[in-house]
């Protein structure tokens, strides 16, 4: 993502230096002459936009968890990028601007590019004639500045908030789960018919699976199952609808359920889970925590905003208690430690050797005939070896009751757990989703012993929602300090930065428009916003102030001619932004979902703002010299009429 945008950062520092450079050229001055002069008039301005544009990184390398981990070589890369770009900018580009061009070669220009250049000419006029109405109404332009920064501020808060897209890698993994009691052979059929089904759908290319204990299932009555789909081009349906057909076909097989999820590469899961993010309860009562989590898991899976809801409870297992007559085996002469012996070696599995060969070994393990384990007189056909000989059954001393136990007691910090996991329905967010799964349990009114967090991508989202407004607050810090300290100035950096409200109004409507959440990717959408627009301001706040401080100009005249001179600047540079965002908007293949965002971001966010800004920023920038002078006290310059018009 770093390289692909970086493309139309590294361009604008050339052709803004390059632009100025063929302005001098063109009014008659040599290429050596105006490389020089080009130079120094713009070299300032390229140094304080790459300084700022570097400085809105800053907060993203002291981004802390996993999500500044993942985005800190983004930031390195395009901060680097930036860098090296103002070095070419300032050195290589203007030699090779006082070298390249000659006299002879100025006036041959092709029909196509004096075709641009009346495009341009023109196009430069009509900016200059609705920029001269906004002047006249300075009052409404400026209300329409603080619309927008309102509605961006509205926008922010009613956009849904997501973690990181949902992404088809072209792998489906699924968890299958069936009754406590059912057995090893019982799960085989049951997992078999389950990728009879699977293995039916058109999308699928292969299935592999498993059952019994191992990676993320720990109770026989589980299994895993991995899909993987075929290529992209070879299939019509993503991961997500492949999942949802599949849902249908199932409901078919009996006696087993097939919890599945797209494998994403970015999963901050700390455990895996049936489905994609998890709620957890802890308690120290175990007993407390089995009788509320059943109560939960029913109400959540009642919410439309979620889907296949799952819990990892297994506290239904059947098991047999045996309880021993010790006096009625004392008198018969069975030692209670033999007894034990014997229920191991009938109902267990004991290691009793081990064979060499010349390329590996087997255990050999001891176990009574399965067809002696079976029934519920079982106790009855295995015997037991009195003191005095004499073989005796067990149900002549032992009795067995059923029971319930669980399969798995699950932990969380040394305590009992249960794990809540849930995928998210359609056209939902997990910010919705964890909204309502918030106020379901505070509804629900459990015991105060029993504590709730979420887990995994819920826990991570959660965590980048808090920080999300204090990053783009440090962003904007970050880039005000440093133009205050270029400008030397207090005021006029709040004029470069009243262009980015107009950038964030964009990328959310965009965002909203191609119905996308705002998530981390957005996010770092709108920080490189916040570096990318405010060139804008960069280049016209620059030359009007060299022209009030050199010419005497008043604030409107000087503001008006660097709109006029700066605008074709302003649109190249912008247009190039934005034309390095629409491979990243545009882009399909395996895990193109993760780099969408941050390119509707981009694109949109450059729109409206270079279609606002070049109006606004000319207001905002009147009002604040207005600002400065009454806060300094100065008198402002003004040269008498004939030198204005004659240094004009």
């Amino acid at each position: 993502m770093a390289l692909t945008i970086a493309v139309g950062f590294v361009v604008d520092d050339a052709v803004v230096m390059i632009e100025n450079i063929a302005r001098h050229i063109e009014e008659g001055a040599k290429p050596m002459e105006a490389a020089l002069k080009g130079a120094g008039e713009i070299g300032f301005t390229i140094l304080s936009i790459s300084m700022s544009l570097v400085a809105v990184f800053i907060p993203l390398f002291l981004m802390s968890g996993v999500v500044g981990l993942l985005f800190r070589e983004f930031a390195t890369t395009v901060a680097a990028s930036v860098v090296v770009s103002l070095i070419v900018s300032l050195s290589l580009t203007p030699m090779m601007c006082a070298r390249l061009p000659n006299a002879e070669d100025r006036g041959k220009s092709g029909r196509v590019s004096r075709a641009l250049e009346r495009f341009f000419d023109r196009l430069v006029k009509v900016y200059d004639r609705a920029l001269v109405v906004a002047l006249r109404h300075q009052q409404i332009t400026l209300t329409i500045m603080i619309l927008t920064i309102c509605l961006t501020g509205a926008l922010f808060v009613a956009i849904p908030k997501g973690f990181f897209p949902q992404q088809d890698t072209g792998m489906i993994v699924g968890i299958s789960e069936a009754a406590q009691d059912i057995s090893p052979q019982g799960m085989m059929d049951r997992q078999e018919a389950i990728l009879g089904v699977v293995t039916k759908d058109p999308a699928v290319a292969s299935v592999t699976s498993y059952i019994g204990p191992g990676g993320a299932t720990v109770t026989e009555n589980d299994g895993r199952v991995f899909i993987t789909l075929k290529p992209h081009g070879q299939r019509s349906a993503t991961a997500d609808q492949v999942i949802a057909r599949l849902n249908q076909a199932l409901q078919s097989v009996q006696g087993i359920r097939l919890y599945m999820q797209a494998a994403q590469d970015i999963n901050l899961g700390a455990r895996l889970s049936k489905t994609q993010y998890q709620f957890t309860l802890v308690d120290v009562d175990s007993d407390e925590l089995n009788h509320w989590a059943p109560l939960l898991l029913q109400k959540l899976q009642a919410l439309p905003s979620i889907s296949d809801v799952a819990s990892d409870q297994q506290s239904a297992g059947r098991t047999l208690n045996v309880e021993v007559n010790r006096d009625v085996a004392s008198r018969l002469g069975v030692d209670p430690a033999l007894i034990d012996s014997i229920l191991y070696d009938a109902f267990g599995q004991r290691h009793v050797a081990r064979i060499y060969t010349a390329l590996n070994e087997y255990y050999v393990i001891l176990e009574v005939d399965p067809g002696y384990q079976l029934g519920p007189n079982a106790l009855g056909r295995i015997y037991a070896k009195s003191s005095s000989g004499s073989m005796v059954p067990l149900n002549q001393f032992a009795s067995a009751s059923p029971a319930i136990a669980p399969l798995a007691v699950n932990h969380q910090g040394q305590f009992p757990s249960v794990t809540l996991s849930f995928n998210l329905a359609p056209n939902s967010t997990i910010g919705e989703a964890v909204s309502a799964i918030e106020k379901t349990a505070a509804g629900l009114r459990t015991p105060t012993s029993i504590a709730t967090s979420f887990q995994g991508n819920a826990q991570a989202f959660r965590s980048s929602l808090s920080s999300t407004p204090i990053l783009i607050v440090a962003a904007l810090v970050a880039v005000y300090l440093i133009l205050g300290m270029l400008y030397e100035s207090a005021i006029h950096p709040l004029t470069i930065i009243s262009t980015l409200p107009s950038a964030g109004l964009g990328a959310l409507l965009t965002l909203m428009l191609f119905g996308m959440p705002l998530d981390v990717i957005g996010i770092i959408g709108i920080i490189l916003l916040i570096g990318i627009v405010k060139k804008n301001g960069f280049m016209l706040v620059d030359f009007a102030l060299v022209s009030q401080r050199e010419r005497g100009l008043t604030s409107e005249d000087a503001i008006h001619e660097a709109c006029r001179l700066r605008f074709r600047p302003i649109l190249m540079t912008t247009l190039c932004a934005l034309l390095a965002g629409v491979p990243l908007m545009l882009g399909t293949g395996t895990g193109s979902e993760i780099r969408q965002p941050l390119g509707y971001a981009m694109v949109g966010g450059l729109l409206v703002s270079q279609l606002l800004t070049l109006f606004t920023t000319p207001i905002v920038y009147i009002y604040m010299d207005r600002v400065s002078t009454w806060l300094t006290g100065r008198r402002p310059m003004h040269l008498p009429d004939a030198a204005r018009t004659s240094s004009s």
